[in-house]
């Protein structure tokens, strides 16, 4: 059984990761419209991910004796100055998240609540993955500029990078 205040920051974080979601597919809009497919795929992806996010959390509430709360659509940032920008906000949204992450493993540490403390080492492993992820097409967006035909090669490396993860998913 879930104490309150447990199920109160779980239910936070449901609505962070919904409000994610929006984001990215926000910006997957936006790289869509800016002919960034490759782009857009990996954040569509992305924005699909968040959801699950979302969902596993709302069942583990519900499983755990909990009430999970759908949360409200907040309108997200719909217009980006550039593909650098798009990616970088993606990276500030996930330190965001893992820093929630980390206060919600806290909180349950403090609760006693070894089953939650658990479930969440998942979310800490997910989120140092996504982390790693923003920060690297950070860094080769940096290398590769986006300029000219700087685009493409990035839109292809992400699209390589969108690929290869569902590979590894097996979608």
């Amino acid at each position: 059984m879930l104490s309150k205040k447990v199920e109160k920051a779980l239910n936070e974080q449901v609505a962070m990761e919904g409000s994610a979601s929006n984001h990215y597919l926000a910006m997957a809009c936006w790289c869509d419209r800016e002919a960034l497919s490759g782009c857009a795929q990996f954040l569509f992806d992305h924005a699909e991910e968040e959801r699950m996010h979302m969902m596993k959390l709302i069942h583990y509430i519900n499983d755990s004796g909990g009430f999970a709360v759908t949360p409200a659509i907040k309108q997200p940032q719909l217009e980006f100055e550039d593909v650098f920008d798009v990616f970088d906000t993606a990276y500030q949204n996930e330190l965001k998240v893992s820093a929630a992450i980390d206060n919600l493993v806290e909180i349950a540490d403090q609760e006693k609540d070894k089953q939650t403390y658990q479930f969440l080492q998942w979310y800490v492993d997910e989120q140092h993955e996504e982390e790693v992820t923003y920060r690297n097409l950070i860094d080769r967006i940096k290398l590769i500029g986006i300029e000219g035909r700087g685009l493409y090669f990035i839109d292809k490396e992400v699209e390589t990078l969108a690929a290869t993860k569902a590979a590894n998913e097996g979608k």
